[in-house]
């Protein structure tokens, strides 16, 4: 990731529009921006997952993600499960390790990727 043609800004990311995004369990809502050059974007998010959420899929899209509340459960495609509490976080890259996120309990999470 190389950050370039970005001004400086800030987000009100209460007022960034919220998308909901079904997973296999439960729902994730996501407020998205794009930042860079069209074709070299940075996408950054500020997702929530309800309780028992669980991805109807196996991520293989590199991410630096943050957990602000809640905790989140990643488990990787070779079957090792990491646990990310509040103020914890995982980077990973792109087409390095699948893995997958579900949570009992809900989790707030700032992503970069």
């Amino acid at each position: 990731m190389k950050m370039q043609n970005i001004p400086f800004g800030v987000t009100d990311w209460d007022s960034v529009e919220r998308t909901e995004h079904k997973g296999d369990t439960g729902v994730a809502y996501w407020r998205t921006r794009l930042f860079g050059e069209q074709g070299n974007e940075i996408r950054v998010r500020m997702v929530e997952y309800s309780a028992g959420y669980r991805a109807d899929h196996w991520c293989i899209k590199g991410h630096i993600l943050l957990c602000l509340e809640g905790e989140l459960e990643t488990t990787l495609e070779d079957g090792r499960v990491f646990i990310l509490k509040s103020g914890m976080s995982y980077q990973v890259a792109d087409q390095a390790e699948a893995h997958q996120s579900y949570t009992e309990k809900g989790a707030k999470l700032f992503i970069v990727d």
